[in-house]
């Protein structure tokens, strides 16, 4: 970066932006296996959000890849620079005090340290979307994990590229035995407790 480059505040604050939202930005950084549910709880718990009156955002990965992400492939670098992409936008709208719900395999624990080390204390949930690899393949929405069997994709994570699951993730939301609504619920609480 250019040494020429000085960061321009903004004349309303976060705080300002904060209390007239009535809500504090945070990101909510969900990780696990492709088809484990992270979108569809994302999602649920974004609707959820919104009928409390908390303006709450989605950032996908598969969406982010259509856009902001498309000139990335999935090497272990451009995975890195997805993230660090994606790291800079939720700072981005933490900073405006949107409630920011991340859905990215995120497979890595190194990554993912890194990640919560460019957000402030409080600023940062990490929510580990559990669910066997034999459940995701049952599920296989999109056909990726066939796909990936069959040689058709590369480096596809669980198949021929590790996920290294959380060890200390501040929510664990278990896919395999219990509801979307359940497991939504358990989020926001946790969300609006802490």
């Amino acid at each position: 970066m250019s040494k020429n480059i000085v960061w321009s505040e903004s004349i309303i604050g976060r705080k300002e932006r904060e209390s007239m939202l009535g809500q504090n930005g945070v990101v909510i950084w969900m990780t696990g296996l492709s088809g484990s549910g992270k979108s569809t709880i994302a999602k649920k718990v974004q609707e959820k959000l919104h009928e409390k009156n908390k303006l709450a955002y989605i950032l996908d990965g598969d969406n982010i890849r259509h856009g902001l992400n498309k000139d990335l492939g999935f090497s272990k670098e451009d995975r890195i620079e997805n993230l660090r992409r994606i790291t800079e936008v939720g700072k981005l709208f933490v900073d405006l005090g949107v409630i920011t719900i991340v859905s990215f395999i995120s497979p890595y624990r190194q990554d993912r340290e890194v990640i919560r080390n460019s957000f402030l204390p409080g600023e940062f949930i990490e929510v580990y979307v559990k669910c066997s690899l034999e459940e995701c393949e049952k599920r296989d929405v999109k056909g990726l994990y066939k796909k990936a069997r069959d040689g058709v994709i590369k480096n596809f994570t669980g198949i021929d590229s590790e996920y290294e699951a959380p060890i200390d993730a501040e929510v664990v939301l278990d896919t395999e035995n219990k509801s979307v609504n359940e497991l939504s619920d358990k989020l926001i609480d946790f969300i609006t407790n802490s």
